[in-house]
């Protein structure tokens, strides 16, 4: 229905209604569901059946007797049009590549070809498999620009604030720039730079670029980096490594939340649960090192973290049975050099947290991006939910390491300390959220903490030399817990956990907070925090479970009648005092992906989003200074970086990455108009 509205408003305009009625047929080989969630062919339609050997073999075929006279026997050109469909298929989305086949070109000896829909996706997979081989081929360093981040740039980058090189933008998690070209006197003129159509995905893109010497790299998912010119948007080049998401346990969607940089590498964590390491001036494979097993129930979505001698990468699959892990991979040719297991084996510290032998299928992932403390030299981290996540009576116990942070010896791996914030969970709060290294004042003494807002609706104040509890404060609605014991864990109110006839619990499943990146000024002293104030009713089910199948072990319901309210909040890490709160959106919330990652500037500037929303806030005050509707969902983490002397913020919205910057003088032939 929402194809036919999206179609009957305009928004369709290059599919004819007669063929898009013929698409919305059961079975159709081109899919059109995803047009509904995003009106953009480009974006949405894609070639999701011929992924296997032998359909490329049969697009072979096809193209030898239908193309190969025009466009040569190998698809790279030279036959009596010359066009390369190889390079073509290379550049172009897969809309492109169908609608251009199926009704030609006017104006150009392309015309309509006499293939049916499923013949033309066969020859569309013959031309991506010798596309991969071009694309390789010709790669080439980009001219004139010199792309590297030395390790001395990733530890200081407060002295490099052009650049954005890491996830969170510094190792310790803050998500703020000192750029201050845009100001709270001048964001409202601030405008659109340059927009830059990535590839389709059935979900918007989740990845946060990376920003070095001019130069964007952002992740595609389900399998691809494109590295971009920062000051035009021009693709420089592109990197795909094919996975089919429909043969991988993936419990969420097919995500990747971004990559990582060092020297002249680029480091991509894919969701077969790969590390790729690319050249970051063409896009070619250095090394490829397979961290697990997507069959045991892996997957990876989240960005790697770079420290000293060390990419470190989690793993996803918490409601399939796996056991959580960290890896840290050498930077120049992947090997392995530590594991850190979530969920300990025997005769390891933690293993008797599990009942019997549920540890062997405890969940734990590790899908998010951790911090690192130079000064101790630690690597800080947060897991995610045990499995299965709604029901404690097959593993009860607190279930060490999920739901924790956990502070590992960068060298080693070695578990140093940790800290629990909802042991024996029953409602799938992973602690998977980001953790901000800062310093507070606490009892007389500055103290070097990790401050984190949680998923259980809990604002967490941790001493990061021992993980030793300072204080927690709720900053959205809870029921679940009557307060902390002396040292720091939470006790449970037992009419919170789940039963037959529904049990009603603030926050609701998905949490006060997810994993959408918070921000971080610390010359004000506010943590910058997207929230969630929902509640959740939690059904006990009996089910069977088996490993490396999704299993969440209970029912969840949105509580009806109940206030729901998403908001940005700003805290005091000092107090865990709201100072202010934004409110987004008020109502009735079944999705949670509607909120992207927020990054802050030192001229009193948070950049947001949310829905089809773009936003710029007030530090100080939380009120909002300009808007913009990029046309997309927006589920991604927000940056800024400079390029030519010329500030950006930049996200993606849909599967289209924007970069906006205020006005900037026109140069040459256009000034002299």
């Amino acid at each position: 229905m929402a194809v036919v509205l999206a179609k009957a408003t305009g928004d369709l305009p290059t599919i004819p209604a007669g063929q898009l009625l013929r698409w919305l047929a059961p079975n159709s080989p081109v899919w059109l569901g995803d047009l509904g969630f995003e009106a953009s062919p480009d974006a949405m339609i894609t070639n999701r059946f011929q992924t296997e050997p032998e359909d490329a073999q049969r697009g072979a075929t096809l193209y030898q007797a239908y193309c190969s006279q025009c466009h040569g026997a190998d698809g790279a050109g030279g036959g009596a049009i010359g066009l390369s469909l190889v390079e073509f298929v290379a550049t172009s989305t897969d809309w492109q590549f169908l609608s251009t086949v199926k009704w030609g070109r006017p104006g150009t000896a392309m015309a309509a070809q006499p293939l049916e829909d499923i013949q033309i996706w066969d020859v569309h997979a013959f031309l991506k498999r010798e596309s991969r081989a071009w694309a390789a081929a010709v790669a080439e360093p980009v001219a004139g620009i010199k792309v590297s981040a030395p390790l001395e740039r990733l530890l200081n980058p407060e002295r490099y604030p052009e650049d954005w090189l890491q996830y969170s933008g510094s190792l310790e998690a803050h998500r703020h720039s000192a750029l201050g070209q845009i100001t709270k006197a001048n964001v409202g003129s601030m405008r659109v730079a340059w927009v830059s159509q990535l590839r389709q995905a059935t979900k918007p893109l989740s990845a946060t670029p990376i920003v070095s010497n001019g130069v964007m790299f952002v992740s595609e998912a389900p399998d691809g980096v494109t590295a971009l010119d920062a000051s035009s948007g021009k693709v420089l080049w592109e990197y795909r490594r094919p996975v089919d998401p429909s043969k991988l346990p993936l419990c969420c969607g097919a995500f990747n939340r971004g990559v990582a940089i060092l020297d002249d590498s680029i480091f991509v964590a894919t969701l077969d649960s790969s590390v790729v390491a690319l050249d970051a001036a063409t896009g070619t494979k250095r090394w490829e090192s397979q961290v697990a097993d997507p069959a045991d129930g892996y997957s990876m979505t989240g960005a790697p973290l770079v420290v000293e001698g060390h990419v470190i990468v989690g793993v996803a699959g918490g409601e399939f049975g796996m056991r959580g892990l960290l890896a840290a991979l050498s930077p120049k040719d992947g090997k392995l050099l530590w594991q850190f297991d979530v969920v300990p084996g025997p005769g390891k510290p933690g293993n008797d947290t599990w009942a019997g032998d549920s540890w062997k299928t405890g969940g734990g992932p590790t899908w998010t991006t951790g911090a690192y403390d130079r000064a101790l030299d630690l690597v800080l981290w947060t897991t995610g939910n045990p499995w299965p996540p709604l029901d404690a009576t097959v593993r009860r116990g607190d279930n060490l390491y999920s739901n924790s942070i956990v502070a590992l010896e960068r060298t080693t791996g070695k578990l140093k300390w940790h800290y629990q914030f909802t042991p024996e969970d029953t409602h799938d709060w992973d602690a998977t959220q980001q953790p901000v290294l800062t310093d507070v004042s606490w009892q007389g003494e500055t103290v070097p903490v990790v401050i984190m807002a949680n998923r259980n609706a809990f604002y967490y104040v941790i001493d990061r030399r021992n993980g030793k509890f300072l204080f927690a404060k709720p900053f959205v609605k809870q029921t679940w817990s009557k307060g902390f014991d002396n040292n720091g864990r939470p006790i449970r109110d037992p009419a919170s956990l789940p039963s037959k006839q529904g049990t009603l619990v603030w926050p609701w499943m998905h949490g006060g907070t997810n994993w959408w990146p918070p921000s971080y000024d610390a010359a004000r002293k506010l943590h910058f925090v997207p929230t969630v104030d929902a509640a959740t009713q939690y059904f006990t089910v009996n089910m069977d479970y088996e490993p490396a199948t999704m299993t969440m072990g209970g029912t969840t319901r949105l509580a009806e009648n109940q206030p729901s309210i998403m908001a940005v909040k700003a805290i005091d890490p000092g107090t865990g005092t709201v100072k202010w709160t934004t409110r987004l959106d008020q109502g009735d919330f079944h999705a949670y992906a509607r909120i992207a990652g927020l990054v802050s500037t030192d001229a009193g500037l948070v950049f947001a989003g949310y829905e089809r929303q773009f936003f710029v806030l007030d530090s100080d005050t939380g009120s909002i200074l300009w808007r913009f509707n990029p046309g997309g969902q927006t589920n991604a983490g927000a940056i800024v970086y400079a390029a030519d002397g010329v500030q950006y913020f930049a996200a993606l919205a849909g599967s289209t990455l924007f970069a906006f910057s205020l006005p900037q003088p026109l140069q040459g032939a256009e000034a002299a108009r």
